[in-house]
Parts: C-alpha cells; structure tokens; sequence
C-alpha cells in the first residue's frame, strides 16, 4: 500500500529525514515507533501530501502523493492527535458536510454504530467537547466510509481505556474482515502489540528495522548471568548484545538474535565462569525501550 525510498526532509539546517525506507504492505497492521523526534509524523505527514518532501520517492496506493486524486482519497482514512476539525459543527452537522464527499463508500449504518460506541453527544459542538471526544469525532470521521488505508498517527490520545479497548477491538475485527491496511504511529506500545503483524522502528530520521512482530520477538531475548562473585564485562562484546551492564553478581543486556543452542555455547565462551543463566523472551515494548536506550548509549558515547 505504501513504498518510501531514500525519504529527505529538511527544517532550515536540521535534517529530519534522512533516506527513510519504509513498506507498508497490503491487508497488515504496520506499527510505526520510535523515539520523539525522530521522524514519525514527518514520515506520515509526507506520505499524506500535507507537507512537501526534499528528496526521496513515495508511492501511496500505486501513485506518487502528489498525484492522487479524489478515487485514491476515498479509499484512505488518516487520524492525527492533531488533527484540525470546524469546532462550530456537531457531530452530525460534521458527518452530513462529509457524506457527499465519499458517495456509495460511506457506511451510514457503521457511522451510527461508532457514534453509539463512541458515546458522542449529539447537540454539543466540537469547540465544547473535551479532547477525548474531538478524537473520537476525528476517529468517525475518517473510518464511517470503510477506508482500505488507514493511517493513524497517535490516534488514543484523550481515550480512555474502555473506549481505547473497544476502539482497537474493532479495528482489529475490520481489519481481519475486511482486508484493511493499518499504518499505526503510537506510545501506546502495549495497546498496539496486541494487533500489529509488522513493526517498523525508526531513529533520528532513518528507519532502523522492519520486520514482522513474531520475528522479531523470536530474536529477542533479555538475557541475565549469575556469578558467585561481581563480574566484569569483557573489553568487546558482540554487536548483538545491547545495553550490556554489571549489577551486583549479574550481567544483563538484550540479545538481538538470541538462538538456543548457538547463543548458548557462546554465553560459556565470552563467561565460563556464571553460574546461571536466564534468557526471557521480550515483549513489544521492552524491545522497543532496548533500542531506544541503544540509540541514547551510541549517540553520547
């Protein structure tokens, strides 16, 4: 659904974007994380036409974002926590100005659904709304005509977790049934692991990995060594191993490619003195806070 090569952006002399390559496959939920200021929104905003690339190519639905036209439009919805709505409107004032927009695409019976789900008032105006419910206003507006891209950056902002719970169980439901393409920018790290296939990680403007989720956490392991007394870390340890640090009578770090038997025999290699050890599987966002943290270590080394 979505292909980006070599994205550049530039903000006066700071370089936000710098070659970000990205897919987004079709019929996947595509979680996209990364550290504040790294180029997520600027990524999306790209892609979404809202503001102009300095280098790079991007194909959106088969076309470059600048070409798309009123069918292509029809078939995305895209939510941002920013995003500017005509807070003079009510809800349904809002969804009769939209309705001629989409034609035969827009549902109008999931429309009342989600308005019910919602709990949206229906005489109250955007502008007298709290945060939470102009966000679930922005989440109508952009899923009542079946999208089959749905963009999402940090879409839970202002949710509470009952209506975030419901929200993303319905999703999820659309997405399985209908073959949507979910493109999800979120610190939700939790919320998003629970539906996400792929997770593309970026990092001071370049995207570091991208992969499906089950193997990324096949690959993963938070590993911890006992001793019998404090050791210490050897002068080089592999590249795989991050965020590697004495405590007490322990060594822990996260092993990015972590398989049994190999790891194993080289665990009693680079430690023939521990005791015991224990590799954990990770989840989502202990994998995410690993990088994270790697990215803080190399850039103040």
């Amino acid at each position: 659904m979505i292909t980006i090569r070599g994205l550049q952006k530039h903000f006066g002399r700071q370089d936000a974007l710098r070659g970000v390559d990205l897919e987004v496959p079709e019929g996947k939920v595509t979680a996209f994380l990364g550290p504040n200021g790294a180029g997520k929104t600027t990524t999306i905003k790209c892609a979404m036409n809202l503001i102009d690339r300095d280098g790079g190519e991007l194909s959106v639905l088969g076309k470059d974002p600048r070409e798309l036209g009123p069918e292509q439009w029809q078939r995305i919805g895209y939510v941002s926590e920013n995003r500017l709505l005509p807070e003079w409107m009510t809800v349904p004032k809002l969804m009769s100005f939209l309705r001629p927009m989409y034609g035969a695409h827009w549902d109008r019976d999931f429309e009342r659904k989600m308005i019910a789900d919602f709990e949206l008032p229906l005489k109250t105006s955007l502008r007298s709304m709290s945060r939470g419910q102009r966000m679930k206003a922005a989440l109508l507006s952009a899923l009542a005509y079946r999208p089959q891209l749905v963009v999402l950056d940090e879409p839970f902002s202002g949710l509470d977790p009952l209506v975030r719970d419901e929200f993303l169980s319905g999703l999820l439901e659309l997405t399985e049934s209908e073959g949507w393409t979910v493109w999800i920018s979120s610190h939700d790290i939790e919320e998003v692991e629970r539906f996400a296939d792929r997770v593309a990680i970026i990092n001071a403007g370049r995207v570091d990995l991208q992969e499906d989720v089950d193997s990324l956490r096949e690959r993963f392991r938070s590993v911890e060594l006992w001793f019998d007394a404090a050791p210490a870390l050897p002068p080089a340890i592999p590249e795989t191993w991050l965020n590697a640090q004495v405590s007490g009578r322990t060594i822990t770090f996260s092993d990015t490619n972590y398989e049994d038997s190999r790891s194993s025999a080289v665990l009693s290699h680079v430690f023939p003195e521990h005791k015991r050890l224990e590799a954990r599987q990770m989840t989502l966002r202990e994998i995410f806070v690993a990088l994270a943290r790697s990215y803080r270590n190399k850039s103040t080394a």
